[in-house]
């Protein structure tokens, strides 16, 4: 078969001779068939090359591996009948076969092997049990004398016995491994499972345990592998990382193929995985370009992508100093240096430096400004003649990376060599590859900023910016953002007082991480403030606030936990909305989380109960309210969190709340947003004496209530300003009948020496005090005559109507 070209013995056909035979002396080498095949692609120029073997029920010939374009582009089947009339039926037969484009479609559809221009041989394969070599050129010459040849030389190689593999059941080479695609079981030859950090008996032989040791950013791009349907047999490559306990993920690099199956034999995937880190420092352009990719895919600031674009080009293209800036106006500000030391830079870089990083007009540097006009990467080699602050940044070699995204240019990154640098062709595609996708990954990363900063804002607008200072306790907050994607999210919490010496403790989460799950908080801690101080009890007010997230038609729902304490008591109520519990530290020591029933989150169902649960306090004791972003973590579920976190609260001192808090939040895992809130309930030095009465509407109505406030202030031992405080109940009852319907209510606190009489109606109309009053007027003066004999007055909103008050400070 070599002779038939031999009148056409050119250098290619010696060389092409030398070649297979430098491959056929590795006879132990995975990879001899491909790198045969490869060899009609470079010496006969073929566009696809495949070699055909005989199954093991001798009916079909099977496709067992292909060097070249996909299979599909070039209408090639996995496999033929033996006894057809295909072209690689023909030549297993013995008979060579050359066919161009007319024979090729003069030929039946079923006997087509190209659906396209193409020209096609098929020569048989002497010996290892037959089986053809199968290739198709584009050119539109097809095989010359000397293509001829060379394919006679390729076809002769792969006569020599393959090495064993596992496509037919055998074990799998060192490193390599056997997947069967129907059932997804894997054989794995020695090694492998140590570079997924696996030992003989932990490994199952399922492709999905190795899967789920993939970092998931890499897992579509594998998993895209062992699909049949997108399988091009014998050319596929990859590279992906796996995780492991410690340190950084290991990338690893897979080769593979698509066997496939005959009578009673499934179709299978074989293949190598090597260390990647092993392999030769001058690793493919592709695998370049992706390891960027996947480190950029998880860059989310401007300071994580320039140092993804550092950690992927510097070491591999053995530069001496890359700068990352962004292009912001006229000024390029750069936000990472490798090396980061100032005077490893020109001396106009350090002019210019600011605090971290320098920033310098562009017009400084007309070089640097004309390639970002252009857009495109700029290549000076060594001597060029530049203006010294870029000539200094690479004087034995400098590149140029305009970042664009869209259609303008966000950035630029400076790559400098030392000494006098090469730059081959290889490399300058990768450079526009590598500024293309930091490009597009500093525009996101640049929007991800603007909108932090915007949340940032937002969160702390909305939450208190101080909290209230409260009778028998004392109440500390804390708040801390994700490190997870550095989003700010919905996690709020209020303290709120309320009348008669009470206060509502509030906190809740929204779910997701965005502006508007920001923006949903404020409404949310608004409203229930709102509701609170209007009267109503816990599970009206929280009741509300789910009634008001319904009607807001938003597809975000919140948690929220609410606690009404009573100061003077020592008592409080609790309410969850899909909430965690309270903790309650005791004085003791000993810790106790609530069990307080809960009802849906907010939002979530309009008509739904959230039934209120009691909590007893001791003075000295410490409720601690937190949001699951402290408690729950990728290692343990919220519940060994809880009990986790209320073993910490035992072992702290609760005597500094401060420190308890800042410690507590210490331990927080940070993969979300952490809110907590901690009350210590000391009780009150003096609790207030309170009486009321009920107003019935009779004539003699004001008359009772004087006669009820007389009695309760002399059994209290209060004589002073007696009279004034009969006159302001007097006024205050009178308005409450004549000026509204329904209950009326009188209620007296004394507190120390500050006495504070309030009426309750049903009106939530609030009494006006008249700018003038005539001498002919008949009313009008009960709220001036209030005004002048309290110390202070005013109202208040209670649930249905609202509440009129006055203080008076008692004189010794």
């Amino acid at each position: 078969m070599v002779s038939e070209g031999a009148a056409g013995r050119s250098t290619r056909t010696p060389r092409a001779e030398g070649a297979l035979r430098t491959i056929a002396a590795d006879q132990d080498s995975p990879e001899r068939v491909r790198r045969v095949l490869e060899q009609a692609l470079v010496f006969a120029g073929a566009a696809f090359a495949a070699l055909y073997r005989p199954g093991a029920d001798g009916e079909l010939l099977y496709l067992a591996e292909s060097a070249g374009l996909p299979r599909t582009l070039c209408g090639v089947r996995d496999s033929y009948p033996v006894a057809g009339r295909a072209p690689v039926a023909e030549a297993h037969r013995g008979r060579p076969v050359w066919l161009g484009p007319q024979d090729l479609a003069a030929q039946p559809q079923s006997r087509r092997v190209p659906s396209s221009d193409f020209f096609l041989a098929a020569l048989p394969v002497r010996g290892d049990g037959g089986g053809c070599l199968l290739a198709i050129s584009e050119s539109p010459l097809g095989f010359d004398p000397e293509d001829r040849a060379c394919l006679g030389l390729v076809a002769d190689a792969l006569a020599v016995p393959a090495p064993p593999a596992a496509a037919d059941g055998g074990e799998p080479p060192p490193g390599g491994f056997s997947l069967a695609m129907d059932t997804g079981r894997v054989r794995v030859g020695d090694g492998l499972l140590e570079l997924f950090g696996l030992g003989p008996d932990d490994f199952d032989g399922r492709v999905e345990s190795l899967l789920s040791l993939t970092v998931p950013e890499d897992l579509p791009s594998l998993m895209s592998v062992v699909e049949a349907d997108h399988m091009t047999i014998g050319d596929r490559e990859l590279e992906f990382r796996v995780l492991r306990p410690a340190g950084p993920p290991r990338w690893l690099r897979l080769r593979g193929r698509l066997v496939p199956g005959g009578e009673g034999r499934p179709a299978r995937l074989v293949g190598s995985v090597v260390d990647a880190s092993t392999l030769r420092s001058d690793i493919t352009d592709v695998a370049r370009v992706q390891r960027l990719a996947a480190a950029l895919a998880t860059a989310v600031t401007v300071r994580d992508v320039g140092k993804a674009v550092v950690a992927a080009l510097r070491r591999p293209l053995r530069a001496d100093r890359i700068a990352l800036a962004e292009l912001e106006g006229e000024r390029l500000v750069v936000t990472v240096l490798d090396p980061p030391e100032p005077e490893d830079w020109p001396e106009l870089w350090r002019a210019e430096w600011r605090t971290e990083w320098p920033d310098a007009p562009v017009r400084t540097m007309p070089t640097l400004a004309a390639a970002l006009r252009e857009g495109r990467a700029a290549i000076w080699p060594a001597g060029s003649p530049l203006e010294t602050a870029l000539a200094e940044v690479g004087p034995g070699g400098l590149a140029v990376l305009p970042l664009p995204a869209g259609n303008r240019m966000v950035g630029a990154c400076l790559i400098g060599w030392d000494t006098p640098h090469d730059f081959g062709p290889d490399e300058r595609a990768l450079l526009t590859a590598a500024a293309g996708l930091a490009g597009q990954a500093l525009m996101r990363a640049r929007a991800f900023d603007a909108e932090h900063e915007l949340v940032g804002m937002l969160q702390r607008q909305l939450l208190p910016r101080r909290l209230p200072r409260l009778p028998g306790a004392i109440a500390v907050a804390r708040y801390l953002p994700s490190t997870a994607g550095l989003e700010l999210g919905g996690d709020w919490y209020d303290v709120i007082p309320l009348p008669d010496n009470h206060v509502a403790l509030v906190i809740g989460d929204v779910q997701g991480h965005s502006a508007g799950a920001a923006t949903l908080m404020g409404q949310l801690r608004t409203a229930l403030r709102a509701y609170a101080v209007e009267g109503h009890p816990p599970d009206v007010v929280v009741s509300h606030a789910n009634r008001l997230l319904m009607d807001m038609e938003t597809d975000l729902f919140a948690t929220c936990c609410y606690v009404d304490v009573d100061l003077e008591q020592g008592s409080a109520w609790c309410v969850r909305a899909g909430h965690l519990p309270p903790v309650l530290r005791h004085p003791d020591g000993s810790t106790e989380i609530a069990e307080a029933e809960g009802g849906p989150p907010l939002g979530v169902v309009r008509q739904s109960d959230f039934p209120m649960s009691p909590l007893g306090l001791r003075r000295g004791t410490l409720v601690a309210l937190t949001t699951d972003g402290l408690v729950e973590s990728p290692e343990s579920d919220i519940d060994e969190g809880l009990e986790r976190f209320a073993g910490q609260l035992s072992a702290a001192d609760p005597t500094p709340l401060g420190p308890v808090a800042d410690a507590l939040l210490g331990k927080a895992p940070r993969s979300d947003d952490v809110a907590l809130l901690l009350m210590r309930y000391d009780g009150m030095a003096s609790r207030p004496l309170r009486e009321s009465w009920t107003v019935w509407r009779v004539p003699q109505a004001v008359g009772h209530a004087r006669r009820f406030t007389r009695r309760t202030l002399r059994s209290w031992g209060v004589t002073a300003d007696m009279d004034a405080a009969l006159l302001v109940v007097s006024e205050l009852v009178t308005n409450a009948l004549v000026h509204t319907e329904g209950q009326v209510r009188l209620d007296i606190t004394l507190v120390n020496d500050r006495l504070r009489l309030a009426v309750a109606d049903a009106s939530p109309r609030t009494p006006a005090k008249p700018t003038s009053i005539g001498w002919g007027a008949t009313g009008g003066r009960g709220i001036l005559l209030v005004e002048a004999v309290s110390a202070a007055w005013g109202t208040l909103p209670v649930s249905g109507g609202k509440q009129v008050w006055a203080e008076f400070v008692l004189r010794d």
